[in-house]
């Protein structure tokens, strides 16, 4: 049942991800922005054809090999159960995979990512969604791991 609850989840994520890109190509011009919640952040339409902050220009074939081999070693994970990842740190990663999904499904479709959000209180590049998900999945993981979880890091030795 919860990895039910989690491809519902992805699902959404990934909805909400291709929706706003949709909502965004149809509303703005490329490279122009719409005010959003003054000095917080605007809407920017900007074509990303890289990783993140634009680097790797144009290697696409590098994004797709890194997104199936992150997706065989989900699988693995949980359906061998080889990690003790806790219920909170799954979903943290289904979070991230969602958000590579999003991302993978620009890439794949338009050889692009769209990204809109431009933080106005502070100088970062513009992202979307998907990226959200990525970095605060990330985060989430890593500081749940590093402070919550002493099991993952046992050395089991036979």
């Amino acid at each position: 049942m919860q990895y039910l609850l989690m491809i519902l989840a992805v699902g959404g994520i990934v909805a909400a991800d291709q929706l706003s890109k949709l909502w965004v190509v149809n509303n703005i011009p490329l490279h122009t922005y719409i005010p959003g919640l003054k000095g917080l952040f605007n809407l920017t339409y900007v074509q990303n054809t890289g990783a993140a902050f634009s680097s790797f220009q144009g290697m696409q074939w590098l994004f797709a090999l890194i997104f199936a081999v992150f997706t065989i070693g989900v699988i693995w994970c949980f359906v061998k159960k080889s990690l003790p990842f806790s219920t909170f740190e799954k979903w943290c990663i289904a979070a991230v995979w969602a958000g590579g999904l999003g991302n993978m499904l620009d890439w794949v479709r338009l050889g692009y990512v769209v990204d809109m959000i431009n933080l106005e209180f502070m100088s970062f590049p513009v992202f979307n969604v998907a990226d959200c998900f990525i970095t605060c999945g990330c985060i989430l993981l890593m500081a749940s791991l590093i402070f919550f979880n002493r099991e993952f890091w046992k050395d089991e030795k036979k």
